[in-house]
């Protein structure tokens, strides 16, 4: 029997507010939060937080009108959908599809991280929402670029705060005020 799961790769659970979320998975049970990526294409928010050899992925819609917002809406917050790493997704999908599966993508997309990804309908998995999912070799290159991009914007925001605060402190010490006598 061919096999085609590798592994869990994550779970996805759609959230209100990330923050609060954040209270329970990282406060609460001790998960590290590795990185927090906005998906754009998605309009939404994910953050992600390592499990050992998966991930719990918490999923924020940015605006009313995306898919994430209409199932939020529909169904609350709660367990999105599953991803799992295949081996080869294209023969996977081919096998899904002999087996009459219902694939919402007919061909992979490139998803976050440069993953190939595709979707299986609901109604062929008994009400869950299935991911698979395929490392592509330009994935480590990616991440790291994305890491170095979100450490630059964060020490660039941090100097802005820095230097915001410094200025705010030499308001109240006087300090800032040029050309003024005592």
């Amino acid at each position: 029997m061919a096999r085609y799961v590798k592994r869990i790769d994550h779970i996805a659970l759609v959230v209100t507010d990330i923050d609060k979320a954040l209270e329970f998975w990282q406060d609460a049970l001790g998960l590290d939060l590795s990185h927090m990526e906005d998906v754009p294409s998605e309009k939404s928010m994910v953050a992600f937080l390592p499990a050992q050899e998966s991930e719990v992925e918490l999923v924020q819609p940015t605006s009313e009108d995306s898919g994430v917002a209409r199932f939020l809406n529909k169904r609350g917050p709660g367990m999105h959908h599953i991803c799992f790493e295949v081996y080869d997704i294209e023969e996977t999908m081919e096998h899904l599809k002999a087996k009459g599966m219902h694939l919402i993508n007919e061909e992979p997309e490139i998803g976050t991280g440069g993953k190939k990804i595709a979707f299986i309908h609901p109604e062929s998995t008994h009400g869950v929402l299935v991911e698979l999912y395929e490392l592509s070799e330009k994935e480590p290159e990616i991440r790291r670029d994305r890491a170095r991009e979100l450490a630059e914007r964060v020490i660039t925001e941090g100097q802005t705060v820095a230097n915001a605060a410094m200025e705010f402190l030499r308001g109240l010490t006087g300090n800032g005020n040029k050309g003024k006598q005592n």
